[in-house]
């Protein structure tokens, strides 16, 4: 009994292991590292375009959403006179064979859009903070921008969902902050 008892605590203990190792390898997944990562190519391609020059460009991870669905990303590159912050938005999805699978993508938006996204999402909270707050995550606010949806509600602070080509991701209120602060401080 005690040969048995044993071989069940190692089984439960294994599994255990094996399971906190899986969350951390899928926490990886949408990681800032990963983003840039995967950004980069997405910058070169969708917004610099080809060239048969040398071209310096710069781009930063500045802020991650604690649900990792959302990454924000400055780019500047001088010889293009292009600089923006792109939007990374990370997701698991299921096929129809019910394998899952994860799916990113990669929303440009040039200086003067971004400026005017992250102005519009901090008035919209500070015209609606009454409202808002008067009955939290049950009080929200919503509007479109391009083609995106912004919902925003109270939920102990602040909270962006923004849905965007199939994807839901949440925004929370102090990924937010960083991504305007750093946004800002990053604009040549």
């Amino acid at each position: 009994m005690k040969l048995l008892n044993s071989i069940f605590f190692f089984l439960l203990l294994g599994n255990s292991v094996i399971g906190q190792v899986a969350g951390a390898l899928m926490a990886k997944e949408f990681s800032k590292e990963i983003a840039l990562y995967r950004a980069k190519e997405f910058v070169i391609h969708e917004i610099l375009g080809e060239s048969n020059d040398i071209v310096q460009f710069q781009i930063d991870p500045l802020a991650s959403a604690t649900s990792g669905e959302l990454t924000s990303l400055v780019y500047h590159c001088d010889s293009k006179n292009k600089e923006g912050l792109v939007l990374g938005f990370f997701g698991t999805y299921w096929n129809d064979a019910g394998v899952s699978f994860q799916g990113y993508k990669f929303k440009n938006l040039p200086k003067e859009q971004a400026l005017l996204l992250l102005a519009k999402i901090d008035q919209a909270i500070e015209e609606h903070y009454k409202w808002l707050s008067n009955d939290s995550d049950n009080n929200n606010i919503y509007f479109q921008f391009e083609d995106l949806t912004i919902l925003i509600y109270d939920n102990a602070g602040s909270t962006i969902r923004i849905f965007w080509n199939k994807f839901d991701a949440t925004w929370n209120g102090s990924a937010f902050d960083r991504t305007k602060k750093r946004f800002e401080k990053k604009l040549h």
